[in-house]
């Protein structure tokens, strides 16, 4: 089978763990967010740059497609706009 295709966990949990996700260039991606407390302020998601923001609800996995296409690094940030992350493509 030839279809590859990038998956990544980030656990939300007061902050982002991972909080640099690291892809691959040209190969589909998923990245799902799963926010297991109330700490912080990160109960939404926002990935600017790739037109994402999004609630994420206590203990639901939030899945999100990315595009690979060019390489590059791309924040991420709560709503608040005070806890990071970053996806980079290579």
């Amino acid at each position: 089978m030839t279809d590859k295709k990038q998956s990544i966990m980030v656990i939300v949990d007061g902050g982002y763990h991972p909080d640099a996700v690291e892809l691959i260039k040209g190969i589909p991606a998923e990245i799902t967010f799963k926010r297991i407390s109330e700490k912080g302020c990160v109960d939404t998601i926002v990935l600017p740059e790739l037109g994402i923001k999004r609630f994420l609800p206590i203990n639901e996995q939030q899945t999100f497609s990315i595009n690979t296409d060019k390489a590059g690094e791309y924040q991420f940030h709560c709503g608040m706009d005070m806890d990071y992350g970053k996806v980079v493509i290579k």
